[in-house]
């Protein structure tokens, strides 16, 4: 779970019903080409002429290409006052760019069944082109002209404004997101991560089209920019095809500063919402992606809560109790902290009963730690798991750009599972020593308790 996009827009692909059969076979047919141990992925570092460095898996049994790609900096450098913009820039970068107006832009992806997509986060503003590969070329001089010369009318401008605007609307009675909302501003007060990523109807409604020029040349740049490629398409014609869309971008932007801080720990928030049922974010301080002890954690909040009917607050809370109709913990890293964050759906008047029990179960993740029998299990489980994350072209990409994001290494999915299976009862309750020494920050959000 993160608290980086809980409101998120979803943006439904407008393409033509014939074009969306046409992805739909590819990627049936490339699922089960892939459909292979991760240690079997062979990845290759391809850089391109003028230095731009990608990630590329060569699966030539479909005409398929995908790129996934991040810049550095996301909504933390989104103007004060005008949350919301780095948003409003993803959804604004498919809609008309160089000499092509957003209609003119729309058809030629539609014709050429190109799927483009743009989206923000905390710290990474991130994209993904798909493609068939009899359309390569013209695919990526459409990625191009996208990231480097978005035209920013007016029209489209006022239009996705609209949207956005309609979206918070629906989020500012949405307990699901009041509650995101509320624990990202309780638990970092004060700071970039508290603020609400993709605004709220007030500051959407001040960001102008100066501002998204601003932020757009702030984060499209050389700096820290992570490719993944997966597909029919090999090192050399790859390279110069970085080139056409990445090398003309600055080598770097003027990012704002975001310190590095800890989540509040501690406290209780209650919210009044006229919702049957209460929904509850507790959570504090964790670990980024770069600390020694983040695979051990891992691995104990699988344990823990970590997602599965296996879990120790599903079988408490849930199974033996029937307080919650849904119960889970995880970890969210972030570039400058670290944060542990669970939730709870229960009846408001069980509010209490469900987070005493929950709090057993954490003060006994710190003081005993699970069995060995518990441990081998959920290793079993992660590792056996691990694969599905390698089935498809998409998730090749997702995989490899989340990767190289978290500076794991060209061979993390390699070495992956041995990390897993290293760990022990002694990490865990390290880990869960580390964690729960503090009192969880609490937001709850529902009716009054009768």
């Amino acid at each position: 779970m993160s608290v980086a996009t809980l409101d998120a827009i979803v943006r439904l692909p407008r393409r033509p019903l014939a074009a969306l059969a046409r992805f739909a076979v590819a990627v049936v047919v490339v699922t089960l080409a892939l459909a292979e141990p991760a240690g079997a992925t062979q990845i290759q570092r391809v850089v391109s002429p003028s230095g731009i460095e990608a990630w590329l898996v060569e699966e030539h049994a479909v005409p398929l290409i995908a790129v996934d790609f991040a810049f550095l900096g996301g909504s933390t450098q989104d103007p004060l006052g005008k949350e919301g913009a780095a948003d409003l820039l993803s959804t604004l970068l498919d809609e008309g760019a160089g000499d092509l107006s957003s209609e003119q832009f729309q058809a030629k992806l539609d014709d050429l069944s190109v799927q483009v997509t743009f989206r923000d986060g905390r710290d990474r503003f991130e994209g993904e082109m798909k493609t068939l590969s009899e359309n390569r070329d013209a695919a990526f001089d459409l990625l191009a002209l996208a990231l480097n010369v978005p035209r920013f009318d007016g029209e489209a401008v006022e239009r996705m404004r609209a949207q956005s605007i309609a979206v918070r609307r629906r989020a500012e009675k949405d307990p699901e997101s009041i509650a995101g909302r509320l624990f990202s501003k309780t638990v970092f007060p004060d700071h970039p991560y508290g603020r609400p990523a993709d605004g709220t109807v007030a500051s959407v409604s001040k960001v102008t089209i100066d501002d998204i020029k601003e932020l757009k040349s702030k984060i499209f740049t050389r700096k820290g920019l992570k490719i993944a490629v997966v597909g029919d398409i090999d090192a050399a014609t790859l390279g110069p095809l970085l080139d056409r869309v990445f090398a003309k971008l600055p080598a770097e932007g003027k990012l704002a500063p975001v310190a590095e801080t800890k989540p509040v720990a501690g406290g209780t928030v209650r919210e009044t919402a006229p919702i049957p049922q209460a929904v509850v974010r507790f959570g504090g301080i964790g670990l980024k992606r770069d600390d020694p002890d983040f695979v051990a954690a891992y691995v104990m909040n699988h344990i823990l809560g970590g997602g599965t009917f296996s879990s120790w607050l599903y079988r408490e809370v849930r199974e033996k109790k029937g307080l919650a109709y849904s119960v889970s913990t995880g970890l969210s890293p972030m570039m400058h902290a670290g944060l542990f964050v669970g939730s709870v759906g229960t009846r408001a008047d069980k509010v209490d009963e469900s987070l005493a029990i929950i709090r057993a179960e954490v003060a006994r993740m710190r003081d005993q730690g699970p069995s060995e029998t518990e441990l081998s299990e959920a290793k079993a489980y992660l590792v056996g798991s691990y694969p599905l994350r390698f089935d498809t072209s998409d998730k090749i990409a997702g995989s490899l750009l989340a990767i190289q994001v978290d500076e794991l290494g060209i061979d993390y999915i390699d070495k992956r599972n041995s990390l897993i299976e290293k760990v022990t009862i002694d990490d865990i309750r390290r880990v869960a020593k580390r964690l729960f020494a503090a009192e969880p920050t609490v937001v709850a959000v529902g009716p009054k308790a009768e």
